[in-house]
């Protein structure tokens, strides 16, 4: 019998996240565009400066129903008509709000790019905001809100933002609003916000894929270049405080099987030096199933299906005052509650003692930077990235930096910023589980004040 050959490796090249081309329309608006042969689906990301600190008082939410409603028709095409337009050019779209801004996603084959960017031009020019959509997506962001709060993570995430920023700050509530501040919204609200945030000179448009053949020019002449409005500056950012003195708080659900861990503090953001070695021993830490907190919680112990530790930008400054949230998040059943955090801490402290082995540096580094070509494969990965470098005020070149930064950073560096990150006597423990199960054994590991709220 006769067999092909096995094929042999080809010769490696080397990689490096693409660099954008950046420009400006006539209008004021921003363009990113980063040409990327093969990628037939084509990529675009708009983010405008309308973050959820611009929300009029009592309006949380109003954001999130905006950039929801920007898809609920326009003053050419109803809802269902601009829906079914948007199917036949094979495009999706999608939009959401957060802290920094509003972000806008299409995705749409090379070869109908000029008719998407039509129809979300239209969207950002002369949206309808209709009383009956507008009051729908109200409707049903009302329903999402008892489902959010009955999921332990969310309500987790909810707890730990409230702890840790002042209510006076928009960071301690909900992103896309409570049921009283959504309750009072209404298509005149929606209006308003639109007018007083959207515009194309505050905002950036990031196109990801294969432009062969495609006048690029012309199209953003034809369709954003269009979209008029007047040349206000980008709104200041204002400073985030927070509270991280260690302790520990409860939200009872009776009769839980398992209890939700967020433990969580407030650190540096991306323009901060020490982000890529954060990055790195955060990874070391509990990236992966093969990180410490898993070999231990998960491995030996069996407490857990697995823990994770991260950081997330929450908002930047082009000054560099901004912060992102340092957390560890997992769940463990109820009756080991107690001894997982134990454990848990006792990891820290012993990475603190210790410190990480050139192994598990190495091992991070290369799941990290040696897996980055696959992640972004897609034009939507790269479009993403790119639009995240907008919003958090980094520069153009920054992703490629950071792989950079992170293949030379070292084993002592990537210990002294992950034991930064999480100090053992400064991090916030929110925990979602049954109070009577969990309380005293909690309260005996002495790793912080502990407080019971209600579920």
């Amino acid at each position: 019998m006769d067999f092909h050959p096995q094929p042999t490796p080809g010769t490696a090249r080397p990689w490096a996240f693409p660099a954008p081309e950046r420009g400006t329309l006539e209008n004021g608006l921003t363009v990113l565009r980063c040409h990327r042969p093969g990628q037939q689906v084509v990529a675009v990301e708009i983010f405008l400066d309308a973050p959820l600190d611009a929300e009029p008082d009592g309006l949380d939410g109003v954001a999130t129903i905006m950039a929801r409603a920007l898809s609920e028709g326009t003053d050419k095409w109803s809802a269902e008509e601009f829906a079914a337009e948007l199917e036949r050019c094979g495009a999706t779209l999608d939009s959401h709000a957060d802290h920094p801004g509003v972000r806008v996603s299409l995705e749409v084959p090379a070869s109908r790019l000029p008719k998407a960017l039509g129809l979300l031009a239209e969207a950002l020019r002369t949206p309808a905001f209709a009383d009956s959509e507008v009051d729908r997506l109200v409707r049903n962001r009302l329903d999402e809100i008892p489902h959010e709060t009955a999921n332990p993570a969310r309500r987790a995430a909810k707890q730990l933002s409230k702890e840790l920023f002042p209510a006076s700050s928009r960071m301690s509530r909900p992103r896309q609003g409570t049921e009283e501040t959504v309750a009072g919204i209404d298509s005149a609200a929606v209006r308003a916000f639109y007018a007083a945030h959207v515009r194309p000179a505050t905002a950036t448009a990031v196109i990801v894929g294969d432009l062969t053949g495609v006048d690029l020019d012309a199209v953003l002449a034809d369709t954003l270049g269009a979209w008029t409005g007047d040349k206000t500056e980008s709104r200041p950012v204002p400073p985030i405080t927070a509270d991280d003195t260690g302790r520990v708080v409860i939200v009872d659900r009776s009769g839980a099987v398992q209890t939700q861990l967020l433990i969580g503090r407030i650190g540096p953001d991306r323009h901060d030096r020490v982000w890529p070695a954060q990055v790195l021993g955060a990874y070391c830490l509990g990236g992966t199933l093969t990180s410490r907190l898993d070999r231990v919680l998960r491995e030996e112990k069996g407490y857990t299906y697995g823990v994770r530790a991260f950081g997330q930008v929450l908002r930047s400054a082009p000054d560099g005052t901004g912060a992102s949230m340092l957390a560890i998040s997992g769940s463990v059943d109820t009756p080991n509650t107690g001894p997982a955090l134990d454990d848990l801490w006792k990891v820290l402290r012993t990475l603190a003692a210790e410190g990480l082995t050139d192994a598990e540096r190495d091992v991070a580094v290369q799941n990290l930077v040696g897996v980055a070509p696959l992640k972004y494969e897609t034009a939507a990965s790269v479009a993403g990235t790119l639009a995240d470098q907008v919003e958090q005020h980094l520069p153009d070149d920054y992703q490629a930096e950071l792989y950079r930064r992170l293949a030379e950073t070292g084993t002592v560096e990537a210990t002294a910023a992950a034991v930064n990150a999480f100090p053992v006597d400064r991090l916030v423990t929110v925990l979602v589980g049954d109070a009577s199960q969990i309380e005293e054994p909690v309260r005996a590991l002495g790793i912080g004040e502990v407080t019971v709220v209600s579920g």
